[in-house]
């Protein structure tokens, strides 16, 4: 073993939660986080936008009902080429809404993932995130 290795650099994935329910929100991160993610929660459209575009998290956990700019308006703009070039992160979609099913199909589409919350402890969430790589 060298003596002047240098530590392996972390692998801690990075999540933006974009949740405005505040206490959804606390439920992920302290579950994610204690799974040993780094986590960013952002309740507003427009800033949640704006830091998922820095191209900074591996994964974007996006709700549908955000204020001033929807989760559908964020994921549209996330997959626009011109607006967000090179977008790395996954973006997994979070709601409780129901879809028409023609609806749900085009945001899978765009989307790496759909769930539904009210279907997922926080526990399983983290399960379900594990995956993704």
């Amino acid at each position: 073993m060298d003596p002047n290795a240098q530590p392996a650099a972390p692998t801690t994935k990075k999540i933006l939660i974009i949740e405005d329910e505040r206490f959804i929100g606390e439920l992920y991160e302290r579950a994610l986080t204690n799974a040993g993610y780094q986590i960013t929660v952002i309740t507003d459209g427009p800033e949640g936008l704006k830091a998922a575009q820095t191209n900074q998290y591996d994964i974007i956990l996006l709700d549908l009902m955000i204020p001033n700019l929807t989760g559908i308006e964020i994921l549209r703009i996330l997959r626009d080429k011109e607006q967000t070039p090179e977008l790395k992160s996954k973006v997994i979609i979070a709601t409780n809404l129901e879809q028409r099913e023609d609806v749900r199909a085009d945001i899978e589409r765009q989307a790496d993932g759909y769930i539904v919350k009210a279907d997922l402890t926080p526990k399983e969430l983290v399960e379900v995130l594990s995956h993704i790589k």
